[in-house]
């Protein structure tokens, strides 16, 4: 069993930075990929980013120069760097743990949640 806990959310104007963290627990997790995954008021839950085991990383088209996936596996972190932050962005904000270690995009495939954090983005 793995639990995550995010942080790092909050209110931030347009052009702004933040980064998200996620901590989690067990000993596997340098074997997991791990995600981050948004979903705003009245929409699905989208993919974000992604870090393989090996360290690769998938972005998706929306965030793609502007976000930094990133993971230390000394402390057991993921985390997402946002720069350029758009109203847009604006979403709660989970990370999720895939045990295969692959950069897998589809929530589906993701067995561990976390709890989910908050970005507001004011223009």
């Amino acid at each position: 069993q793995v639990q995550l806990v995010e942080s790092g959310g909050g209110l931030v104007q347009a052009g702004g930075s933040l980064r998200l963290s996620c901590a989690a627990s067990g000993r596997t997790f340098s074997t997991y990929a791990m995600g981050w995954f948004r979903q705003a008021p009245g929409k699905e839950r989208e993919f974000v980013a992604v870090i393989s085991s090996g360290g690769r990383t998938t972005y998706a088209d929306s965030v793609k120069g502007r976000f930094t996936i990133s993971r230390d596996n000394a402390k057991n972190t993921v985390y997402l760097q946002m720069n350029s932050l758009k109203p847009e962005d604006t979403a709660v904000y989970y990370c999720a743990a895939d045990p295969t270690g692959w950069l897998i995009s589809r929530a589906a495939e993701y067995d561990y949640w976390g709890q989910g954090t908050q970005v507001t983005v004011s223009s």
